[in-house]
C-alpha cells in the first residue's frame, strides 16, 4: 500500500491532497482572489506561501495520517504561473529533504485527465476547460494528444477579463453564471437543439446578442467575443451613467408633471426623461421598475395602463443600448459554450471514442455540463463529470496521478531532487506517458 501527497500550486489555488491506492483521504484547498481585477501572479504566490504549512496539517488531520506514512510527494510541475509553481515545487523539496521521500513531478493538465477516471471513464475524449488551458483532449498512440485548442486566451481566463470589464472581482465564473440565469432570455427558454449548430461558418443558433462564433476544425477562437463585449459592455455603461444623469432631475422640475409623484410613489414608478413628453396626446412615457415595461400616465388622472407591446421598440427609439449586463453574460455562455460543445463533438467523431470527460474550473458550470449532456445523449455517447471539488485545481487529482507515476517508477529521489525544476510552458502532448 503506498500513501502519496499531492501539492496543487499552479495559479489561484494551494492545495495539498492525500491518496492510497487511488483512494482520497483529502483534499484540502485555499484560493487566493480579489474584490476586483484579475490574478496578480506575485500576490497569488505570497497566498501559497502564507497558507502551505496549515493545509498541510489539515490535510494530514483529515487523512488520519502521520506525516513519516508518506511515501512520496507529489507537485504540479507545469504549465502554470511560475511564482506560484515554485511555491509548490519549494513546499515539496523541504519536505521530500524532511522525510526522505521521493518527488513526483505531474503535469497539471494530465492530472485533470487522469482523476477523470474516478468516475468511471475508461478511454474518454476530455474536454479540458480551466483558466490559461482550453483544449480537447485524448490517448492516441501512446501519448497524450491535443486535438483541439484555443488559438488565443483559454476560456477561463476569457471570462475573467470580461468579469473585469462588468467590474466584479475574481474567479469572474460563478458571478457570470449566476448574471447569465437571470436574463430575460436565460438558457431554460431554449430548446435541446439550440446550440452549436454552424453552416458555411455561421451559426445557427447565436445567444440574446449576436456574438463571433469561430470554430476552425476542433480549434477555437475567444478573442473577437471579447472584442465585441468590451464594445457592448462600454456602450451600456455610458447609457447607465447617461440614465444616472437624468435621474437627478426631481419630477417638479419637469413642466406638465403635476399629479405624476403620487402615481410613482404608490406603483414605484420612475420616469425616463430619456422618453420625450408627447406634446399632442400630454402622455408621458415612464418604466416599471418591477417588470420594466413602459407605462403611458395619460392626462394627469392617475390611471395608468402597461403597454407590453412597445417595450421592445421603444428601447430601441430612445436608447442606445436594449440589453442588460445580465443579457451579456447568458450571450457569452450560449455562444462560448457552444463552440466549445462542437469541437468535442468533432473530437469524437474523429476519434472513434464513446465517452466523454469534462475538466477544469470553468467545467463547474451548470450549463457547460447540460450542453455536453445533450450533445452526447445525441451522438449515443457516455458523459462523465467529476465532482466540483476535483473540477477545480486541487491536490488530490496531482496526489492520484502521482500515486500513478511512482508505482510505474516515475519518480526523482536523492542528489535527483536538486535537479528538478519547474515547467510553466509545459504542453499536455509533451508528456511522456511511461505509466500505461
Amino acid at each position: 500500500m503506498s500513501i502519496i501527497l499531492g501539492i496543487e500550486s499552479t495559479a489561484h489555488t494551494f492545495g495539498i491532497g492525500i491518496v492510497s491506492n487511488q483512494k482520497i483521504l483529502a483534499n484540502v484547498r485555499d484560493m487566493y482572489t480579489t474584490e476586483s481585477g484579475g490574478i496578480i501572479p506575485t500576490e497569488s504566490a505570497k497566498h501559497h506561501r502564507g497558507v502551505a504549512d496549515k493545509i498541510y496539517l489539515e490535510a494530514l488531520e483529515k487523512a488520519n495520517i502521520y506525516e513519516k506514512q508518506i511515501d512520496a510527494i507529489a507537485f504540479s510541475q507545469g504549465p502554470g504561473l511560475a511564482p506560484c509553481l515554485l511555491e509548490g515545487m519549494k513546499f515539496a523539496k523541504e519536505l521530500s529533504k524532511k522525510l526522505s521521500k521521493p518527488v513526483v513531478g505531474v503535469n497539471h493538465c494530465v492530472a485533470h485527465l487522469e482523476i477523470g477516471k474516478i468516475t468511471g471513464a475508461k478511454d474518454p475524449v476530455l474536454l479540458y476547460c480551466s483558466g490559461a488551458n482550453t483544449q480537447v483532449i485524448a490517448y492516441a498512440s501512446g501519448k497524450y494528444r491535443v486535438f483541439g485548442e484555443t488559438l488565443d486566451i483559454g476560456v477561463g481566463n476569457f471570462i475573467d477579463t470580461i468579469a473585469r470589464f462588468f467590474g466584479l472581482g475574481f474567479p469572474g465564473g460563478p458571478a457570470i453564471q449566476k448574471l447569465a440565469e437571470n436574463s430575460d432570455k436565460n438558457a431554460k427558454n431554449f430548446s435541446a437543439k439550440n446550440f452549436g449548430a454552424t453552416k458555411s461558418g455561421t451559426q445557427d443558433f447565436v445567444g440574446y446578442i449576436e456574438l463571433p462564433y469561430k470554430v476552425k476544425g476542433m480549434d477555437v477562437a475567444f478573442s473577437g467575443i471579447q472584442t465585441k463585449l468590451k464594445q457592448l459592455i462600454e456602450k451600456l455603461h455610458s447609457q447607465n451613467a447617461r440614465d444616472t444623469e437624468n435621474k437627478k432631475f426631481s419630477v417638479s422640475q419637469t413642466p406638465g408633471t403635476q399629479g405624476v409623484r403620487d402615481v410613482i410613489d404608490s406603483k414605484s414608478i420612475t420616469l425616463d426623461f430619456s422618453l420625450k413628453k408627447n406634446e399632442k396626446d400630454k402622455n408621458f412615457r415612464c418604466f416599471d421598475n418591477n417588470d420594466k415595461v413602459p407605462i403611458n400616465y395619460i392626462n394627469n388622472s392617475k390611471k395608468f395602463r402597461v403597454n407590453e407591446n412597445e417595450r421592445d421598440k421603444l428601447r430601441k427609439e430612445n436608447s442606445e443600448v436594449n440589453y442588460t449586463i445580465e443579457d451579456l453574460a447568458f450571450s457569452l455562455q450560449e455562444t462560448v459554450f457552444a463552440m466549445l460543445v462542437e469541437t468535442a463533438e468533432r473530437a469524437l467523431a474523429h476519434t472513434g471514442k464513446k465517452e466523454l470527460l469534462l475538466g477544469g474550473g470553468v467545467a463547474c458550470n451548470s450549463r457547460l455540463q447540460e450542453m455536453c449532456k445533450i450533445m452526447c445523449e445525441e451522438r449515443g455517447c457516455k458523459f462523465f463529470v467529476p465532482s466540483r471539488d476535483l473540477l477545480v485545481d486541487n491536490g488530490a487529482m496531482i496526489a492520484y496521478l502521482g500515486e500513478i507515476m511512482f508505482l510505474a517508477g516515475i519518480k526523482f529521489q536523492g542528489k535527483e531532487i536538486d535537479k528538478v525544476d519547474i515547467l510553466p510552458r509545459e504542453r499536455t502532448d509533451d508528456v511522456i506517458v511511461g505509466w500505461k
